[in-house]
């Protein structure tokens, strides 16, 4: 009995603590599917579509510039795990580049909305986040270009970031209900890269 009332209290904190990160998860994951439809939306906008009240969206983030900032965050976790996972293979640059193109698809629609929050207001903090993420893209590139597998058309910080933005937005037109696929998006970045339309569906083929 004693025993119970001892972890009675714990058990209710621990319960608490659980609910608050679920409400702020869901919070954030709303906050990506409105901000994704318009970009301009507010912060009474995402609480009534998490269906909760504008003192709770702020409780979690005191303003929407830590709303950003956190979704920024997030998404550059991911990115750069997946980023980080392929290059660890130390494979040619053109295969590295597939892999971490498909592997990146499935967060391409969740955060297809930073590309549009960084041409905004929060475009520098934005780009600050992501510079450990280009400039291994850049570098992912450059390697491809030693190797000539990719183009010479564009210094490597450029050409991997219009190459990366491509995909998103391909993912971006998928909205407005385009089946466009992984293969489509990794097609024409290849394609953007340099590499030659054979070439690029022969690489595509050997994946799984």
């Amino acid at each position: 009995m004693h025993g119970a009332q001892c972890t009675g209290p714990l058990q209710i904190e621990s319960a608490r603590a659980r609910s608050m990160d679920d409400t702020r998860e869901r919070i954030l994951d709303v906050a990506l599917e409105v901000l994704g439809q318009n970009p301009d939306s507010g912060m009474g906008d995402i609480a009534s579509a998490a269906s909760v009240v504008r003192r709770t969206v702020y409780g979690y983030f005191p303003t929407r510039t830590d709303l950003v900032r956190t979704l920024a965050q997030r998404a550059v976790g991911e990115v750069a795990a997946v980023l980080d996972e392929v290059n660890a293979s130390d494979g040619a640059a053109e295969t590295v580049w597939v892999d971490f193109i498909a592997r990146l698809w499935p967060l391409t629609h969740r955060y297809r909305v930073l590309l549009a929050l960084r041409r905004g207001e929060y475009g520098e903090e934005i780009h600050a986040l992501l510079g450990p993420v280009d400039k291994t893209l850049a570098d992912l590139v450059q390697k491809g270009q030693d190797s000539e597998v990719f183009g010479r058309h564009l210094p490597a910080q450029v050409l991997s970031q219009v190459a990366y933005a491509a995909v998103f937005a391909i993912a971006d037109n998928n909205r407005s209900g385009e089946s466009l696929s992984a293969r489509a998006a990794t097609t024409t970045s290849l394609l953007i890269l340099g590499v030659p339309e054979a070439r690029a569906r022969a690489l595509l083929d050997t994946q799984p």
